[in-house]
């Protein structure tokens, strides 16, 4: 995919995006049902070294023309405040494990498995509306954990927020120890994201939203 489609194919899909969640920012009522995001653990293999590519696009590592293996899947969704209201400058964070399993922190699987063609990381500055994006691959699982994608969010003032996002309507988070720590069933479902068929996409592409409400509002 070249990087003029790929800026369309982001940009119509944040248009429809930034549609389906506008209703979050609407003051009273509606604000007062929103979830707040869970915190959970970042886990043993957040990086103990940054990718020099630390891009939103994961698929293509600088500038290698072989892209990641896995399903090409579009994350995007918005950083908010307790009250619904856009986070602007928040640092997003998503680190996964390729389409083998294997993360890219050196005890995070079989390095002889790794793709070397997938980022891995990747981080980007949320605008206006709180908006993010990554372009990556869907989750997959390894053993023990059900396939997940951890999300960090870092605000002025601030410590970081780490969680994690699941896939919806995948049995095996029922069995994930740290899914089930969740007691709440809106808590539980707050991070489920519905991965869906982009349609007319030639290759399979998925798209998945997650929202995520933080406890607080930063300073500035």
């Amino acid at each position: 995919m070249n990087s003029n489609t790929l800026h369309l194919l982001r940009r119509n899909f944040m248009k429809k995006s930034l549609l389906a969640s506008s209703f979050l920012t609407v003051p009273g009522a509606f604000a007062e049902q929103l979830t707040l995001t869970p915190r959970q653990t970042p886990g043993p293999f957040y990086p103990n070294k940054l990718p020099l590519d630390t891009d939103n696009d994961l698929l293509v590592l600088n500038d290698s023309l072989t892209p990641a293996v896995g399903q090409v899947t579009h994350l995007s969704g918005r950083v908010l405040g307790t009250k619904g209201n856009p986070l602007r400058n928040a640092v997003v964070e998503i680190w996964q494990v390729d389409g083998n399993g294997i993360y890219m922190h050196p005890r995070g699987g079989d390095r002889s498995k790794l793709d070397n063609h997938f980022q891995g990381y990747g981080r980007f500055l949320t605008g206006s509306t709180g908006e993010y994006y990554f372009r990556t691959i869907k989750p997959e699982p390894y053993p023990g954990r059900a396939p997940h994608i951890h999300v960090a969010v870092k605000t002025k003032g601030q410590k970081k927020f780490t969680t994690q996002c699941y896939v919806k309507g995948d049995p095996r988070n029922a069995k994930d120890f740290i899914f089930k720590s969740l007691r709440d069933p809106k808590v539980k479902a707050s991070v489920e994201v519905e991965f869906e068929k982009i349609a007319g996409s030639k290759i399979g592409e998925v798209a998945g939203r997650f929202d995520i409400v933080l406890g607080y509002t930063p300073e500035g």
